[in-house]
């Protein structure tokens, strides 16, 4: 079921369970909510359509076609259609439930992506190479070879930032008077490519008086995994294990991607129980415990809010980010035109299915011209990088926010 916060940042069910793909009704409401729709017009590139393919493979146990598959992998899984389905039919789930029962096996660089993902020791050893890379100035000749293309790694590479090589402390103390302590979710590739939004929620985190716990052993919230028919059942384990053996008030998460997935582990024993309930959005967390004497300086920006998919449609926590940002005296706020359409970033679906991520951002992209606005901000790490690719930076709202700290 699909999982949101109560002020405690307690989860709660949002809507019940749809067991099983036959409850659609065909009314067709999510048509206009559906991304690949709006760039196919066909009604083959609509939820209701792979809802007939999804029950085809779950509910009928019957084959599908190449061109049923094509379409269904065309899916960006955003779950726009979750939230204007009557039935309120849980189509995340289903639609994961029939990536694993179609038995994909994936391809070299597939099994290579998935192993960098799960092994932590890896990506470590990783880094430094990457970031010889980039620095050496070999990006342009190495691309003008054409071999990327060759080897589909001319999305991913096109994407790359400096990676930040020295692994976060185990622990950041409060400032000041400490009032409790929190544990922070970095993800796996974040850890290393988005260590600026880490560094700002330790900041902030710190500022209001929580002491910061960093586990090295957490891993990969498991969404790459499980969105495409592999297990995520071993990255779960791991970080139920890692996060309930700590002694803290929360685990937050600051990527909306990596939150949605942490927030629907499906396992209802002790400690899977234990470990969604101290987990919460570190928007709503802030915003709960912000104390009354802490004063943000001033701003003039004007700020446009890009509301991740996985923040409106499963943790439908988005007005938290407003509320936060109004806290900086000054600051003009407004949401992205034609938020509830998804930029196309999708986790890896940017890279399994570029030309249709591309048309989406060129789309969102205007929106952000037309928007006029000094900064765009984004509550997840993968819309940021690839909505700020060739336009410019989209940063996460925490680094706004930490900025306007008061210096101490």
């Amino acid at each position: 079921m699909d999982m949101g916060f109560d002020e405690s940042c307690e989860p709660i069910a949002s809507g019940p369970y749809i067991p099983d793909a036959g409850e659609c009704m065909r009314c067709g409401i999510c048509i206009s909510s559906c991304p690949t729709f709006r760039l196919f017009q066909i009604d083959q590139e609509t939820p209701r359509r792979r809802i007939r393919t999804i029950s085809k493979i779950l509910v009928e146990n019957l084959p599908i076609s190449a061109e049923e598959r094509m379409h269904l992998d065309n899916c960006v899984q955003c779950r726009a259609c979750e939230t204007v389905c009557p039935s309120r039919m849980a189509y995340g789930q289903l639609f994961d439930q029939a990536q694993a029962g179609l038995k994909i096996n994936p391809g070299w660089l597939a099994k290579l992506a998935f192993g960098l993902i799960e092994r932590k020791r890896w990506r470590t050893r990783l880094m430094p190479l990457l970031a010889v890379y980039l620095k050496s100035g070999l990006q342009k000749p190495l691309r003008s070879t054409g071999l990327l293309k060759k080897l589909h790694l001319a999305d991913a590479e096109a994407l790359m930032v400096k990676p930040a090589l020295q692994a976060l402390a185990v622990s950041y103390p409060a400032g000041g008077a400490k009032r409790g302590r929190v544990a922070l979710f970095t993800g796996c590739i974040a850890e290393h490519f988005d260590r600026e939004t880490l560094q700002a929620a330790i900041k902030l985190l710190n500022a209001i008086g929580y002491e910061v716990l960093v586990p090295p052993k957490q891993g990969c919230c498991g969404a790459i995994h499980q969105h495409n028919g592999q297990s995520a059942a071993g990255l779960m384990d791991n970080n139920i294990r890692v996060f309930n053996a700590l002694d803290v008030d929360a685990v937050l998460h600051t990527a909306t991607g990596c939150g949605a997935m942490l927030s629907e582990y499906q396992t209802d024993d002790e400690a899977g129980q234990l470990f969604r309930q101290r987990l919460c959005d570190i928007s709503d967390f802030l915003l709960k415990h912000w104390p009354d004497d802490l004063q943000l300086s001033a701003s003039t920006l004007k700020v446009a809010v890009h509301e991740p998919c996985s923040q409106r449609n499963v943790l439908k926590n988005q007005q938290a980010v407003y509320a936060l940002l109004q806290k900086i005296p000054g600051l003009s706020i407004a949401p992205l035109p034609d938020n509830p359409i998804c930029c196309g970033a999708g986790g890896s679906y940017m890279l399994t299915h570029p030309g249709n991520a591309g048309q989406l951002r060129a789309l969102k992209q205007q929106a952000i011209t037309a928007a006029s606005a000094d900064v765009v901000v984004s509550g997840n790490f993968g819309c940021a990088v690839f909505l700020g690719a060739n336009q410019g930076r989209v940063e996460h709202p925490l680094q706004l926010l930490a900025r306007q700290l008061p210096v101490t």
